[in-house]
Formats: structure tokens, C-alpha cells, sequence
């Protein structure tokens, strides 16, 4: 295809799609031209295939994909601002050659708490996005899977509803997860992982509650994150593409969080734009499973505007580059995808460079989604980095249950 006929196309896909978007309002539209924009080439190459039939690919994926359809022991948590935090765990299967407690050698003496890993998903995502990581350790190891605060099954953040409700901030997710692991693993050693937002909030963890690192945490996992800078971050635009970006997108977002019934309805009318958006800027790879693309999918569609909105201006906002220095003596893993698009791997090497210690895993031909397109390398870094504080013995069979295959 020639570009001045690639060109038409987009503007073709950019008419329509505000076409739709004019009858969802105005303020609709507006965050479609962004959209549109941003995927031009993705939404070209879906035109190819009928709207109806990717409706029905969608309808089958959502129907007999095994994604996300790990459950644990449910609890809740309650942030110092009244929000519920919703979370799951699950325990050591002492069958499956887990760690569990030793027994009890003395009359009266507690058995030890166990090693317990705290998982943090992502902006727009929630605890499932783990999927692959918790089918693989399940049994092996105590784990805490939860949801941020107005993602997921967790509550509306307290702070952020009514009329005059406040922005999120990174620090307020730290004190989310010191609530979670207040009320899920109380006792015992800590292992961290954090995934973009996640790995935010861990940083944010740190620099509230230094002493719970120093006295508790025993490994973190830093994947696809960053410790500030990403107001500079380009998402793979040309520089006047970023410049506009950077210019009215915290505007629209908050004028379409301001009309969320009317925008949601918006972005169905888009959904196939909005689809080939999202697989830009969660893959690198060009054979992701279809099941997993739609998994995630499904995830980010989950998350409604007026949170995208809210969540959106803490970001510009991060730096936590000197909250860092309370994991140096931590065994910790940095890893990120090498074609990330939200948090580029320089940030990841950025927070290597300030744990000297750490180690860095950057992976090829991986997106910011890496631990969803490749999961066997997530879960084999990680996997080792819990070998190494003694959370699972050497021996462990840790699995690939419900894993996609790596490319050869």
C-alpha cells in the first residue's frame, strides 16, 4: 500500500470513527481523534475483516478462554480513607512441594509464617492479569493477588467520589497495599512484585513505611515500571503526535470523566478501534495468542473513564527515584519488555542503575504486557528470584499450567 493511499485510509478510519463517536457527544469524539490517531495503522489492517466477524471471534474467545479464571480465599482490606480493597489467596499446597510452615518442634511455640508474595497489577488492569505467574506457582508458594483501588473487584476510591472528589495519587497506593498486607500476611517474610502502576506503588510502599522493607521484605520484582520521567515518555508518536498528546489529554480526560455514561457508550460504538489501540500499546509480538490479546482487552475495556481519568494525572506526577535506595539490600529483579511503548525499558535500566545489585532482564520482542506475552520468561526470572530467598526450594516444579509457548 502506497502512504498517500495509507493516508486516506486513516483519514477514513478517522471519519468514522467520529462519525460514531458525534452520536455518542462530543466529548466522545474528542477522545476518539486521539485514539484514532494513535492506531491509524492497526485499525487499517482491521478493516480487512468484518466488523460482525470479529464480533463473534470476541464473543468465542470470551467464551472458552481459560484467562483470569484463577480463584483464591477472598478477603478485603480497608485504606486509611475508607475504600475496600479486594483481594485473593492463595496457600502453600504442601503436595506440591511447597514451603509451608515447619511443624511445631516445642509445646507452645507458633510455627513460622511463611513467605508470602504480594502481587501489584498495572493502570487499567487488575489482579488477573498475573494469570500465568499465579497458575504456574500455585501450590508452591503463599501468594496475595489484589485489586487497586477502583479496579477490579475492589471498591471505588473513597477519596475520589462525589462532586468535589480528590485525584489519585501514587502515595495513596501505597498505603493501599500496606492495608492489604496488614489484613492478608500480617506476619512472615514479603516478596514484592509490581508491574508498571504496581511497581509504583511498591516504591510508594517503601518510601511511607521504610521499616517494613528493612524488617520484613525479603525479595521485590520491579517489572515493566518506572521510578519517574514519564511525563518525557513519547508512546511511539512523532514529536508533534506527543506534543498535542501531552497538551490536551489531561483536559479531555477529565472532561470525559466528567460524562462517563455518555463516553462509555462512546467507546462501544468504537470497540474494533479501541481493540487495535490496545494490542499497540500492550504487544510487541506480532503471533500473540488471540485469547490473551482479547483477555487483555477485555481487562482494560473494564476500567471505566472516569477512573481512567482519575488515575491519569498521578503518573506525570511520580518520582520515587529515592525511595530506591531502601531495597539495596534486597535481592531484587528488574525486567522489562524491550518494545514497550508505556514505560520504556530505559526507565527499567534507570532503576538498575540505582540498585546496582539488581538484576536486569530486559526481554526481546515484548511489550508493556510482558508478563501476558511471555509468560514462561516472566515466570522463570521470578521463579528464580524466589529460589534465591528461600520462598521455594531448588527443586520445585514450577509449571507453565495455562501458558502460551515461546516463540523458538
Amino acid at each position: 500500500m502506497s502512504e498517500s493511499s495509507a493516508g486516506d485510509m486513516a483519514a477514513a478510519v478517522t471519519d468514522a470513527a467520529m462519525g460514531n463517536w458525534r452520536r455518542a457527544g462530543f466529548a466522545g469524539a474528542a477522545i476518539g481523534v486521539i485514539a484514532a490517531g494513535a492506531a491509524a495503522g492497526v485499525a487499517i489492517e482491521r478493516m480487512t475483516v468484518g466488523r460482525g466477524m470479529r464480533r463473534k471471534a470476541r464473543l468465542a474467545l470470551d467464551a472458552s478462554g481459560p484467562y483470569g479464571s484463577l480463584r483464591g480465599t477472598p478477603g478485603r482490606a480497608t485504606s486509611d480513607d475508607g475504600t475496600t480493597l479486594y483481594f485473593e489467596t492463595d496457600e502453600v499446597d504442601p503436595d506440591a512441594g511447597g514451603v509451608g510452615p515447619r511443624r511445631r518442634r516445642l509445646f507452645g511455640r507458633k510455627s513460622p509464617a511463611p513467605v508470602t508474595v504480594v502481587f501489584s497489577h498495572g493502570y487499567c488492569l487488575s489482579q488477573d492479569s498475573w494469570h500465568f505467574q499465579r497458575a504456574a506457582l500455585r501450590g508452591l508458594v503463599r501468594t496475595v493477588h489484589w485489586d487497586q483501588r477502583s479496579h477490579g473487584r475492589s471498591g471505588r476510591g473513597t477519596a475520589q467520589s462525589g462532586p468535589d472528589g480528590l485525584p489519585v495519587s501514587i502515595d495513596q497506593l501505597g498505603r493501599d497495599l500496606k492495608a492489604v498486607v496488614d489484613a492478608a500476611a500480617p506476619d512472615g517474610p514479603l516478596v514484592l512484585v509490581g508491574h508498571s502502576m504496581g511497581g509504583m506503588t511498591l516504591m510508594a510502599l517503601a518510601d511511607a513505611y521504610p521499616e517494613l522493607i528493612r524488617e520484613r521484605v525479603v525479595g521485590v520484582a520491579f517489572v515493566g515500571t518506572s521510578a519517574g520521567g514519564l511525563g518525557e515518555v513519547n508512546y511511539g508518536l512523532p514529536v508533534a503526535g506527543v506534543n498535542v498528546v501531552r497538551r490536551v489529554l489531561p483536559g479531555v480526560l477529565k472532561a470525559l470523566g466528567s460524562q462517563a455514561e455518555l463516553v462509555e457508550r462512546g467507546r462501544r460504538a468504537t470497540a474494533d478501534l479501541f481493540a487495535g489501540l490496545i494490542k499497540r500499546y500492550s504487544f510487541s509480538s506480532k503471533d500473540v495468542d488471540p485469547a490473551v490479546a482479547r483477555f487483555a482487552e477485555r481487562m482494560i475495556e473494564g476500567t471505566p473513564i472516569d477512573v481512567v481519568a482519575e488515575f491519569y494525572p498521578a503518573f506525570a506526577e511520580h518520582d520515587k527515584a529515592a525511595a530506591l535506595d531502601v531495597f539495596q539490600e534486597v535481592p531484587v529483579l528488574v525486567l522489562a519488555g524491550d518494545r514497550d511503548l508505556v514505560t520504556p525499558s530505559a526507565h527499567s535500566e534507570a532503576i538498575a542503575d540505582l540498585l546496582p545489585d539488581s538484576e536486569l532482564v530486559i526481554v526481546p520482542d515484548a511489550g508493556h504486557l510482558v508478563m501476558l506475552e511471555h509468560p514462561v520468561v516472566v515466570t522463570d526470572r521470578l521463579a528464580d528470584l524466589l529460589v534465591r530467598v528461600g520462598a521455594v526450594p531448588a527443586a520445585a516444579n514450577v509449571g507453565t499450567y495455562g501458558s502460551t509457548p515461546e516463540p523458538g
